[in-house]
């Protein structure tokens, strides 16, 4: 049956074309005759599909401009012959598709707005021939001057990008082709909409593949420096695309997304315009958390920018990033270290938040016994140059002096004396202290750091020392004959003595020369040494 409805078929359309030309053809014929052929792109029989691409050819051929009130239902139908499993019913509708192309391009009744919606319904199919059709499509259109297939590249933007990802390396290259001429068109274009487009960059910068990722971060490069104003509600959302491709294992999409983090940060705009700071705040803040150092560093950068230029709106979220801020002391690479103390100290200008980040840092100190060994000395170095060695170190040792965990605030007490005694970034403060017998300012420092560092005898020892108060270090000597010493004991003395002969104790020694043996300072090194040696001898025998 099929045999002969398709020679029929092929009779009827071949006669209505050779008296075509003879009759005035209406809407009403065209009604009539296109319907069922388009009905016939359905059958079973490979034949009729062909004969029906045919019948349609020649009726196109004829009718011209007429055609288009069919064009989404003929578009419809070619795209799914596109991929027609018969070679032949393929190669007559690619000669149909060119043709209606031609129809399209030279008639102005095509409607690219009744088109879209069904342009769009398709962009997801994955048939490698219907993409083919589709890009072929698209780049046709977009060639033609009175068409604006800009305007609607929001609506099928995505569908181009998922292309770019296909197997097919000619379908990549067809999509990448498309869409570097629109990014071209966008360019130079006074009106485009950046912010729908944005959001699928967005998601397209976290594609696994690496070609898209690379085409998603160069377009977003584009529309930070194009974008402006449009962008402004659109920013945080960039800046978590552009954080995590910094450290991208692909070195392109590395340096793109460098520069456009750049680009961004040295966008100015104020939240009086519309920019939310809350956002970016929250977005660099999470990337805290990122496996690669290169994104910790850059969200870092992000969140000290926003405090220099937006502080007291970023103040407002403190309560949101403090606990990660403080968390972010941890990490392993000492430049995030050094960073986020940049980031404390700039929140810490306050009094308020002053006292807040060093009681958290006394508190995170006493919970993680790895982080005071293994960061302590980069840390409170790093403040104190930062926020003035004075005020760090009394505000520590008020925390410290009532400190009720005794074995924490000894263990603190000497990590904070031997760096006031062998910073370099503390030399002011070492002078200051060995004037307390004559400058009331070393003399009140003096009295401040002394009630916390009496939490250990060697500690206290040394501050003594060092404002030259020897009497009264004479006396704390004697008073340890009464104390339970042990092992811990002796290797804070025997750290002590290693440090008189080191440079920061040298006008020490050389007051050793001019002694008597009378002077509290003799006694003093006299009582060290027996000390010592009563210690040695106890853990030996």
């Amino acid at each position: 049956m099929h045999k002969w409805y398709s020679f029929l078929f092929e009779i009827i359309v071949e006669q209505f074309l050779l008296y075509a030309d003879l009759f005035f053809y209406s809407e009403t014929i065209l009604q009539q005759i296109v319907p069922p052929v388009l009905n016939s792109f359905s059958d079973q029989d490979s034949r009729v599909r062909y004969y029906a691409c045919e019948a349609l050819y020649n009726i196109a051929k004829v009718v011209r401009g007429d055609f288009i009130i069919f064009f989404n239902q003929i578009f419809d139908a070619l795209c799914k012959l596109s991929a027609d499993s018969d070679a032949n019913v393929q190669s007559a509708a690619h000669l149909l598709d060119r043709l209606v192309k031609d129809i399209v391009t030279e008639s102005d009744q095509f409607s690219i707005e009744e088109f879209i919606p069904l342009l769009r319904e398709r962009m997801n199919v994955l048939n490698p021939y219907v993409r083919q059709f589709l890009v072929g499509w698209i780049t046709v259109l977009d060639s033609v001057p009175d068409i604006d297939m800009l305007g609607f590249l929001p609506d099928f933007l995505d569908g181009l990008f998922n292309m770019l990802s296909d197997s097919s390396h000619e379908i990549r290259q067809q999509a990448d082709s498309a869409l570097w001429e629109f990014l071209q068109e966008i360019k130079n274009s006074p009106s485009v909409d950046y912010g729908r487009m944005a959001e699928i960059l967005v998601q397209r910068a976290a594609s696994p593949d690496e070609f898209t990722r690379l085409t998603a971060i160069t377009w977003i490069n584009e529309f930070v420096k194009l974008g402006g104003d449009q962008l402004v509600p659109y920013y945080a959302d960039i800046l978590g695309a552009i954080l995590p491709c910094i450290s991208d294992k692909e070195e392109k999409i590395r340096v793109v997304a460098r520069e456009t983090n750049e680009e961004l940060r040295a966008i100015k705009a104020d939240p009086a315009d519309g920019f939310d700071v809350g956002p970016i705040l929250s977005i660099a803040t999470r990337q805290l958390s990122s496996e690669w150092e290169a994104t910790r560093i850059e969200a870092l950068h992000w969140i000290s920018t926003l405090l220099n230029r937006h502080r007291t709106e970023v103040l407002h979220f403190l309560n949101d990033i403090f606990d990660t801020l403080l968390k972010a002391l941890s990490d392993p690479s000492d430049e995030v270290v050094l960073l986020v103390l940049e980031v404390h100290a700039c929140i810490a200008k306050d009094l308020q938040h002053f006292r807040q980040l060093v009681v958290f840092l006394v508190h995170n100190f006493r919970v993680d016994n790895s982080l005071l060994e293994k960061r302590g000395a980069l840390i409170i170095r790093r403040l104190c140059v930062l926020l003035d060695a004075e005020r760090v170190y009394r505000e520590l040792s008020t925390i410290l002096e009532g400190e009720a965990d005794l074995d924490f605030a000894c263990t603190m007490v000497q990590a904070l004396n031997l760096i006031l005694l062998t910073s370099s970034e503390l030399s002011e403060l070492r002078d200051l202290l060995k004037k307390s017998l004559v400058n009331p300012a070393g003399k009140d420092l003096f009295v401040s750091l002394y009630a916390s560092w009496c939490h250990s005898p060697m500690a206290i020892i040394s501050l003594c020392l060092l404002a030259q108060t020897y009497h009264h270090a004479s006396a704390v000597i004697q008073s340890l004959v009464e104390e339970d010493l042990n092992v811990k004991f002796l290797v804070q003395l025997d750290k002590l003595i290693r440090l008189l002969e080191t440079p920061i104790f040298a006008y020490l020694r050389l007051q050793v020369l001019k002694l008597r043996t009378e002077d509290y300072l003799f006694a003093l090194l006299f009582g060290l040494t027996g000390f010592f040696n009563l210690l040695y001898w106890k853990t030996v025998l």
